[in-house]
């Protein structure tokens, strides 16, 4: 362990530096909040507000009397690793936790029901009864959306709607309602699954009120007065399409308006904003309850927020690895089936690189509350990265008179097909437009997209 690199870190969701243990009860809910959540280290001897190192007296014996207090105070059993490390003339005590299998722990003095903490950024938090089911139902490798609703029967799935979700993919048979894990046996009957529900059940908001998508386009960069704003409460996939066609909409800088066209001047990659949504919804936790979704859009950025922390074990840091793990199993299978998900993980480096390629900031991700935030920025701090091949179509299309693909292709010295991939992830960064009713339309053809 590097004490030197622990000293450079503010205190966050996995760090807390404590002065001494006057006051034990704060150092024991941060380890049960370390353990629940994703872990973490606690250094004593170290001032929380300038981090600096004042050091221990007598390690040893402060070793032992944390221990005493951990074995007393902490249930189910916890043993975290507690090291004395040297700096200059004194010690530090550090005390590591690692994200326990057996959670939810909870401090005996208050309760299993009120005693148990979560880690939120740099504080700890009680957790509710919804995250403590969370908590229950990780450790038994289960989903909430896995959960069948003994209440209801197999009617209460709209057939109708997922065939419509489907008809693009596949065609929908009743059986593959089962399949999908739509649909669960329960006590020798067809019930549905809450996955099922919030994505396909025929009166999903009485039972999940908060199962939607609230939009809104701020004026400003704060919330001071909105310009325009929707509810969308329809199913799952319709709401991320009018979500995003909503966003869209508003994401204009201008627009030049020709004699036969107009061509929209975009200021954020389509496929990141797209991602941002679709994560949203695949990630989001249901069993919370108090806000749906939340799409914001003002005039610096796009906020896209989600009811519930990350996966338990999990750091802001995995996700921009590709470390991912999947909430909900019923959502993600429907999602990856329709082709809106691709491999699990993917998502957020998808909208990291489309937004660097885009000459924009790397998404922010962070947890406020009990909900996960991602903010997309609007204004550019580099130039759009491209290669030779790229560069050849955008000099093609500086032009503005519109080309087809036919035409481009023979520009670059590619095949149409590998011209079309090309065209494709332009359009996905928001660096070309596509003007045409469809893939088919032999009248289609391609913009250069102006961002000033």
């Amino acid at each position: 362990m590097n004490l030197k690199d622990l000293l450079r870190r503010a205190e966050d969701k996995t760090l807390e530096f404590k002065r001494g243990l006057d006051s034990p009860q704060g150092v024991l809910r941060t380890l049960v909040a370390f353990a629940n959540t994703a872990g973490g280290k606690i250094l004593v001897g170290v001032e929380d507000a300038d981090r600096a190192v004042c050091g221990v007296a007598d390690p040893l014996a402060l070793e032992e009397r944390l221990a005493s207090l951990i074995v007393d105070s902490i249930a189910p059993k916890l043993v975290p690793e507690i090291e004395i490390l040297p700096w200059r003339r004194t010690q530090v005590l550090a005390v590591t936790v690692f994200p326990s299998p057996n959670r939810p722990h909870h401090l005996i003095r208050e309760g299993a029901e009120n005693g148990v903490y979560v880690r939120v950024g740099s504080t700890n938090r009680r957790a509710d009864a919804a995250l403590i089911a969370e908590m229950r139902r990780y450790a038994l490798g289960q989903s909430f959306d896995e959960q069948p609703l003994p209440e209801l029967d197999s009617e209460a799935i709209d057939f109708r709607a997922a065939s419509e979700s489907f008809a693009a993919v596949r065609s929908l048979e009743r059986g593959d309602l089962v399949t999908l894990r739509l649909l669960a046996r329960h006590q020798g009957r067809l019930v549905p699954t809450v996955g099922g529900l919030l994505l396909f059940g025929r009166d999903r908001l009485t039972h999940f009120p908060d199962a939607w998508i609230q939009a809104g386009r701020f004026a400003g960069n704060d919330k001071a007065r909105i310009l325009d704003h929707v509810e969308l409460t329809q199913h799952p996939v319709a709401a991320i399409e009018a979500a995003i066609a909503f966003i869209q909409k508003h994401m204009q800088r201008g627009a030049e308006i020709g004699a036969v066209r107009r061509t929209d001047r975009w200021t954020l990659p389509p496929v990141a904003v797209r991602e941002a949504v679709i994560n949203a919804v695949v990630h989001g936790d249901y069993a919370q309850r108090g806000a749906p979704v939340r799409v914001a859009l003002y005039d610096d950025r796009l906020t896209v927020e989600s009811p519930g922390l990350l996966p338990f074990g999990l750091v802001v840091d995995d996700l921009r690895q590709g470390i991912s793990r999947l909430r909900n199993r019923v959502i993600g299978r429907v999602f990856h089936e329709l082709g809106l998900i691709e491999q699990w993980g993917s998502g957020i480096q998808r909208m990291t690189a489309a937004c660097l390629e885009a000459g924009l900031a790397a998404p922010e991700l962070e947890e406020v509350g009990l909900r996960f935030r991602v903010t997309l920025r609007r204004g550019q701090v580099a130039v759009p990265k491209v290669d030779a091949l790229d560069r050849a179509i955008l000099d093609k299309l500086a032009d503005d008179a519109g080309h087809a693909t036919s035409e481009i292709a023979r520009h670059i010295g590619r095949t149409s097909r590998a011209t079309r991939t090309r065209l494709v992830a332009l359009i996905e960064r928001g660096l070309v437009k596509e003007i045409g009713s469809g893939p088919r339309d032999p009248q289609r053809r391609y913009y250069l997209v102006k961002t000033s």
